[in-house]
């Protein structure tokens, strides 16, 4: 079945979601409450970020510290992570300074508009899970969570790959 032919036709027929593949399924999910998140996050007044923004963020607080290290992170080259910080730090989320190593390396660090950027973030996902909460019979997604948990790691088949800014 093709789900962008039926949600985006004029005449569209009602999907039988349950039919659907799974791949597709779990795709539309995450597409579906990631503009959710935007949306909010919009209107919270940050609209000047995107999805990949807040990739680098939780980079930032996994331990990585420069450009080239948020690049290994996410998985894309150090160039295309040299301009996200750029535009992070153009709008003020985040700021470069020296590397105690010196050189060219320069620290990259989370400015008070950033911190307060994951603040709201942070209360918006949880805020998005209690909706799911209540989407489920038993008010609990453990199920949900515990299936794709155990789904993640079998693909995965070892150390888990970066979280890739496809979007």
């Amino acid at each position: 079945m093709n789900v962008g032919q039926a949600a985006g036709s004029d005449d569209a027929q009602p999907v039988d979601v349950g039919s659907v593949e799974l791949l597709f399924q779990l795709g539309m999910a995450f597409q579906l409450m990631l503009e959710k998140f935007v949306r909010r996050m919009d209107a919270a007044g940050y609209a000047d970020l995107r999805p990949v923004h807040g990739l680098v963020f939780q980079s930032l607080l996994a331990g990585a510290s420069t450009s080239s290290e948020i690049g290994s992170a996410l998985g894309v080259t150090k160039q295309a992570a040299g301009q996200f910080v750029n535009d992070l730090e153009e709008a003020g989320y985040v700021c470069r300074t020296e590397h105690p190593d010196g050189g060219r390396r320069r620290l990259v660090r989370l400015t008070l508009k950033g911190h307060q950027h994951l603040q709201t973030a942070g209360a918006l996902l949880r805020e998005l899970e209690q909706e799911l909460e209540s989407i489920f019979a038993d008010g609990s997604s453990d199920r949900l969570r515990a299936d794709l948990a155990q789904l993640i790691m079998r693909l995965a088949d070892g150390p888990l790959p970066p979280f890739r800014p496809n979007w």
